[in-house]
């Protein structure tokens, strides 16, 4: 006979749920003093920006580091570089400005003409311990730009690298207490993408100036989220950065962070310490800088970063201060992108240079974004398909091995549906 409470299980599972929309009004209704309290806090910290602003613009580099000094305080956030004398009020004006996106592009192929850029980006498929023997992989991906006229060099490529289940087994013993993808997977990615772009970078250690890469990092240099590890664990990262740091400054090929998305508070860290704040204001510094620049291009002078974080209370980040950034508006609805680069690019008088090229790369890339890093992006990411076909291959090399792939129901749920 027909089981007629099975089909009946079968056709709720089947069933997509549906928010329901009364119960989300009324949850909201419930907590709409908190937002309003937000909102009123919210207006309280605007105000007290602005006088943090305003008393800010009266500095110059001199009197700022004679406050910082003052107060000693070694790591008060951020350090003056001699372009804070050179701003208005935290801006560095942009010179040119266009009246549609033909003239915008145009200047910008003018300044990529023969000049390479470089990114290298990183994808990964992170091991579960729904599937047995456990596996990962990463995948790094590469794109070079030589901005050859009417010869079209450049270059796209991967390396695939499988993460085995000894690998694996290894790291998760070392009781850390973090999760399998994120301490290990996540690491070596990292690593790889570094060890690829000094790789990279040291093939153009002879060439002539013109003729050496920018290479885009995707991320800070600035690892501070490593500080919330056990130090064995946070050292891959910061021998990482300063190694890439070291590459670029010894090869002398120019190097910048792209973070698109900031919430670093570095400038309102010093903005604290100046005013003898104990707490810092919950504000980042891109939207403290989106104040300050009006106009595409507009950016803030450079900074020397001197994040006080973990790593660096524990000695464990000197090469923070080998890095200078700066907050460069790239677009019309969205704050500034934080640009890190090395300190020796700013000593050597190169900085605007760089982040012309970093503003071409922008316009000519979709929605405001760097073309290289994109690019590198999409020549580096892994998709569901693939994701597929990777555990089917997998499935297939265990099956030449004498092994079997032995899945939870779970996985093979999720599998099944995706």
């Amino acid at each position: 006979p027909f089981d007629r409470s099975f089909a009946n299980r079968q056709f709720i599972l089947s069933e997509v749920p549906l928010l329901d929309r009364n119960k989300v009004i009324g949850a909201l209704e419930r907590k709409r003093s908190e937002f309003q309290e937000f909102r009123q806090s919210q207006a309280e910290q605007r105000d007290q920006l602005e006088d943090w602003l305003q008393t800010f613009y009266t500095h110059s580099v001199a009197t700022l580091e004679a406050a910082i000094a003052a107060r000693g305080i070694p790591r008060p956030g951020a350090l003056p570089t001699a372009e804070l004398d050179e701003a208005e009020a935290l801006c560095l004006a942009f010179p040119h400005q266009w009246q549609d996106h033909r003239n915008a592009r145009n200047w910008a192929l003018e300044v990529l003409l023969n000049r390479p850029v470089l990114a290298v980006d990183g994808s990964q498929i992170a091991p579960t311990k729904d599937i047995s023997p456990a596996v990962g992989a990463i995948q790094i991906g590469w794109f070079l730009n030589e901005h050859t006229a009417g010869r079209g060099g450049y270059v796209k490529d991967v390396e695939f690298e499988i993460l085995s289940p000894k690998l694996l087994s290894e790291e998760e013993g070392d009781d850390s207490g973090g999760s399998f993808a994120n301490q290990t997977v996540n690491r070596i990615r990292f690593e790889r993408e570094v060890a690829k772009l000094c790789e990279l970078m040291e093939r153009y250690a002879d060439a002539p100036a013109p003729q050496k890469p920018l290479c885009f990092f995707d991320g800070s240099f600035i690892v501070s989220f490593a500080g919330t590890m056990r130090p064995e664990q946070a050292r891959p990262y910061t021998r990482a950065v300063q190694k890439l740091l070291d590459c670029s400054t010894r090869f002398a090929v120019p190097l910048v962070a792209y973070i698109d998305r900031s919430f670093s508070r570095d400038i309102i860290m010093l903005m604290s310490n100046l005013q003898g704040e104990a707490a810092m204001m919950p504000v980042s510094d891109a939207a403290l800088i989106a104040r300050c620049v009006e106009k595409w291009g507009d950016r803030s002078p450079l900074f020397i970063c001197a994040r006080d974080d973990a790593l660096s209370q524990n000695e464990q980040a000197a090469f923070y201060q080998d890095v200078v950034f700066t907050y460069l508006k790239l677009s019309s609805d969205a704050p500034p992108a934080r640009i890190e680069m090395p300190r020796w690019i700013h000593e050597a008088g190169r900085a605007e240079e760089i982040l012309d090229i970093v503003r071409a790369e922008c316009i000519v890339g979709a929605n405001g974004y760097p073309y290289a890093v994109e690019t590198a992006d999409a020549t580096a990411v892994i998709s569901m398909p693939d994701r597929q076909r990777f555990y089917a291959i997998y499935q297939q090399f265990l099956k030449q091995e004498d092994l079997a792939l032995q899945q939870t129901h779970k996985a093979q749920s999720k599998l099944n549906r995706r």
